[in-house]
């Protein structure tokens, strides 16, 4: 009976039926009240999935004084400025001088408004909101400043003026030597991206031809001209791109980085010669003996011919042909590994096999009313693999012909998953590499020596379950020491130790602790210095906020370089030597610091971020919750959201935004609007999203249960998690809760239903990876293993379709090719054969995460209002 029933509805013939209609209609009204609670607060209503659509619109508010991008001054080390948008709703520009300190405005911010307003006529209040500098820069006294505005270029005495014109034709006087000129740089720097086009002339007062070169945003040269003696040569570029200059010889005798309101780069025998880019001279060195095959020396040249190796003298031009019988399926091929004595090298010999190929059926294809095929490589779990085998070749100097080749004894390396990290040891007596075993429980670095082509396992890492070899491993030889730095949670956490590479034991553990490495930062080989990303070495904060640490080689003197609760981000001043330093939660708006990158003390704080206006709009901080796992023990982390109309007396289903792959943990740590969350909380849902265990960035035991079990995806603890949540939470109802994921998060929405039917209701399951044997190799054997066993068979959506209970939709793109788009098809197939109701969606034309199809996305929503509301959406 509908709960919209008017007077208007009911037979009007018999008078004597007014009375008992009114009472009728008065119970039927009471009824409606009661029995659809629903149209109370518009759960599925029209109004109610506009505010859904408006939703990422309506918070799309300022977060105020949210970022710090410094611009650090190049004659002193430390100082540096940066602007920042206020809750003023104005441009402010900040000068920061580490050594007094200070953190100070750089100029008088209404002043210098007043003085651009009056010389463009404009009206001062109405400009001073909007004082946005374009081009910036400071002299290196911070005396002065320059930039455009107003489509013209000034100068202004700090802090409070004279305000004055720059006049461009200035730089077009190459007959002054007094005429301003761009700074030269004393350090190459990398271009970065987002300046305004603008140009840089190089003026060239030297005797020698110079070539210019661009500085790519990832630090390679790459050569666009050259400039003569007394010469000056004009060019293109943008703000912000990093240039050099180079001598015939090959030396770098000026950096610059362009402006746009200084062009003219002066070279002569003044400019300052500038220091290469850093950290790159000896990885560009090991890199360059590696992966060219030309030899240190330049005496030999390997080149393959026919899948075979041929080595020529690049004096006397003699060649020999050193391997026969090479073919395509088995041949030499790829890089060469010279060693640094250029009297040994290395080359892979690959026994290849096919790679399966999937097809893919693209429906409506574009121009065409017929549908089109696709074929793609797609390797899945089980499948052969290429079997590499390293070759050792010894350079008979006299006679080329009888160079020594050696096939390594692969004893300790029979069944590689991957052969890589090739390096020889700066001595020239042995070479190393990584050997990771298919099946990832062994993971080898293997040394060989040069004479005797003995291999003899430097480090060997095994593990009764898994080794992440996909985020958890660092190798750095120390050739010095003959040190290495190995990354292993041995411990049962994620650490670094010292490794003697002559006999591979452990000398001592950089680290230790119930916390865990996350990655390396940086390291100082000349002091034995590390510094690493961690995160859980806190133990009243999440254990998955990041913070930056130093440490000795040895394991001493560990020292806290960030300290705020929260998650960390942060950037060094060029010489290392200041730390800019931001934190947040995703209760907590960014705050930023500057720190001294020795000690770790705070010098001044910078800004603390505003996110008012984001709050008037309703939109509310995710609120954080911890509670007992499976075990009643591990501490079980996620966030709760709650839309921005939220009401506290009412009743909402729980809806549980799921991702459970092993290689990561999912759940947000720092600030953010967080939209696709709130979005689907924004239609009458509190969306919760939980790591539970068998994610990372835990103890090697929490990880763990995933191995061989991807089925499991931490439900037994999101489910107390969920509960426990409840207790204190009545607006959380139990009995109306949903899941979705897409690609592994898909996998396990179904599985949701699958094995906790009796908790979850209804789900969503995007381009599912449904049944591991038919998805990616890579992705599967790390986390399922090798070979292929029952355990796969038993984690399948596939074969455990019939234990279905609840409500189901599957989408699906027609052209995904990340999961095989067949695991769908396959679930279909085996809920058909089940007999039990689903819905389907494919998206024609669609690849991979096709629920967030704009199409998808609202069928995805129109699914859960009708499974968890028991409404029809947009009524």
């Amino acid at each position: 009976m509908s709960a919209h029933l008017s007077p208007f509805d009911l037979p009007r013939e018999n008078p004597n039926m007014r009375p008992f209609a009114a009472r009728a209609l008065c119970l039927l009204t009471m009824f409606a009240i009661v029995i659809a609670p629903t149209a109370a607060i518009g759960q599925g209503s029209k109004q109610n999935y506009e505010r859904w659509q408006t939703l990422t619109k309506r918070i799309n508010q300022p977060i105020f004084a949210d970022k710090v991008d410094p611009n650090w001054s190049e004659s002193s080390e430390g100082s540096f400025w940066y602007q920042v948008l206020t809750s003023d709703d104005a441009f402010h520009y900040i000068i920061v001088d580490p050594e007094k300190k200070t953190r100070n405005e750089a100029f008088d911010h209404d002043q210098l408004a007043s003085l651009l307003a009056s010389e463009l006529g404009q009206d001062a209040a109405s400009s001073k909101p909007n004082l946005k500098l374009r081009s910036l820069s400071f002299d290196t006294e911070f005396t002065k400043a320059r930039f455009e505005f107003g489509k013209r270029k000034w100068q202004f005495v700090l802090p409070a003026g004279p305000l004055s014109e720059v006049d461009s034709r200035e730089r077009d006087r190459a007959d002054s030597d007094a005429v301003e000129t761009l700074p030269a740089n004393r350090q190459v720097q990398r271009s970065r991206d987002g300046g305004d086009r603008t140009q840089i002339q190089f003026e060239n007062r030297t005797a020698e031809s110079l070539r210019y070169k661009w500085v790519t945003p990832t630090g390679e040269y790459r050569e666009y001209g050259r400039v003569a003696p007394q010469k000056t040569a004009s060019i293109s570029t943008f703000e912000g791109h990093s240039w050099i200059l180079e001598s015939p010889s090959g030396s770098i005798v000026a950096a610059f980085v362009a402006d746009v309101w200084q062009s003219l780069a002066r070279i002569d025998a003044d400019t300052p010669q500038p220091k290469p880019l850093r950290n790159l001279t000896k990885r560009s060195a090991r890199a360059g003996r590696s992966s060219q095959s030309r030899s240190p020396d330049n005496s030999w040249q390997v080149a393959f011919e026919n899948h075979n190796v041929v080595l020529t003298s690049t004096a006397s031009d003699a060649r020999a042909v050193l391997t026969t019988g090479g073919d395509d399926k088995n041949g030499f091929a790829g890089r060469v590994w010279w060693s640094p004595d250029s009297r040994s090298f290395v080359v892979m010999k690959t026994e290849k096999v096919d790679v399966r190929t999937i097809p893919i059926v693209q429906a409506a294809p574009k121009g065409s009313i017929h549908s089109e095929l696709h074929t793609v490589n797609y390797a899945k779990p089980g499948d052969a693999m290429d079997h590499p085998r390293p070759v050792l070749f010894r350079v008979n100097e006299n006679e080329i012909a009888e160079t020594t080749v050696t096939m390594i004894d692969d004893s300790l390396f029979p069944n590689p998953y991957s052969i890589g990290d090739f390096q020889w040891h700066d001595d020239s007596t042995s070479f190393s590499f990584l050997y990771n075993e298919r099946g990832h429980q062994t993971l080898r670095v293997i040394s060989v020596d040069a004479e005797s082509a003995e291999p003899r396992a430097m480090i060997d890492e095994q593990s009764e379950t898994f080794v992440c070899y996909s985020h958890k491993t660092f190798l750095r030889r120390i050739d010095a020491t003959n040190e290495a730095i190995w990354m292993s949670e041995r411990s049962g956490w994620n650490h670094l130790y010292l490794i003697d590479q002559a006999s591979g034991e452990v000398k001592n553990a950089i680290t230790h602790g119930d916390w865990v490495v996350r990655g390396v930062e940086h390291v100082d080989e000349a002091n034995r210095q590390i510094w690493l990303t961690v995160s859980g070495i806190d133990k009243n904060q999440d254990p998955y906020h990041r913070h930056l640490i130093r440490v000795n080689f040895d394991g001493s003197d560990l020292v806290r370089l960030t300290r705020g609760d929260g998650d960390h981000a942060w950037g060094f001043s060029p010489q290392r030597r200041y730390l800019v330093d931001s934190y947040s939660r995703v209760d907590l708006p960014p705050v930023t610091e500057l720190r001294d990158a020795e000690t770790g003390e705070l010098v001044v704080e910078l800004e603390k971020a505003d996110a008012s206006e984001l709050l008037k709009t309703g939109w509310q901080f995710p609120e954080r919750f911890v509670a007992k796992g499976r075990d009643g023990e591990t501490d079980i982390h996620g966030i709760i959201i709650r839309p921005t109309d939220f009401d506290a007396s009412k009743k909402y289903p729980v809806l549980e935004a799921i991702y459970a792959g092993p290689h990561s943990a999912f759940v947000p740590k720092q600030f953010g609007r967080h939209s696709s969350l709130v979005e689907m909380a924004e239609l009458g849902f509190v969306v919760v999203k939980i790591d539970g265990m068998g994610t990372s960035h835990r103890s090697k035991a929490f990880h763990d249960v995933c191995w061989q079990n991807l089925g499991d995806s931490g439900f037994a603890d999101r489910i107390a998690w969920m509960k426990a949540a409840a207790i204190d939470r009545p607006e959380m109802d139990l009995s109306r809760v949903g899941i979705w994921g897409g690609s592994a998060g898909g996998q396990s929405a179904m599985r949701a239903l699958i094995a906790h039917g009796d908790f979850y209701h209804a789900a969503v399951a995007d381009c599912g990876c449904h049944d591991n044997r038919v998805d990616k190799r890579w992705w599967n054997e790390q986390w399922m293993g090798y070979p292929i066993g029952a355990h796969y068979a038993e984690q399948s959506n596939v074969t455990q379709a019939h234990r279905l209970q609840g409500d189901l939709m599957l989408i699906v793109g027609e052209m995904d090719q990340n999961v095989d788009p067949a695991t769908t098809m396959q679930v279909v197939d085996a809920l058909v054969k089940a007999d039990k109701d689903f819905e389907l969606l494919v998206m024609p034309g669609v690849g991979h995460g096709a629920a967030s199809h704009p199409y998808a996305h609202r069928r995805q929503a129109d699914f859960f209002i009708r499974k968890l509301w028991k409404n029809e959406p947009r009524f």
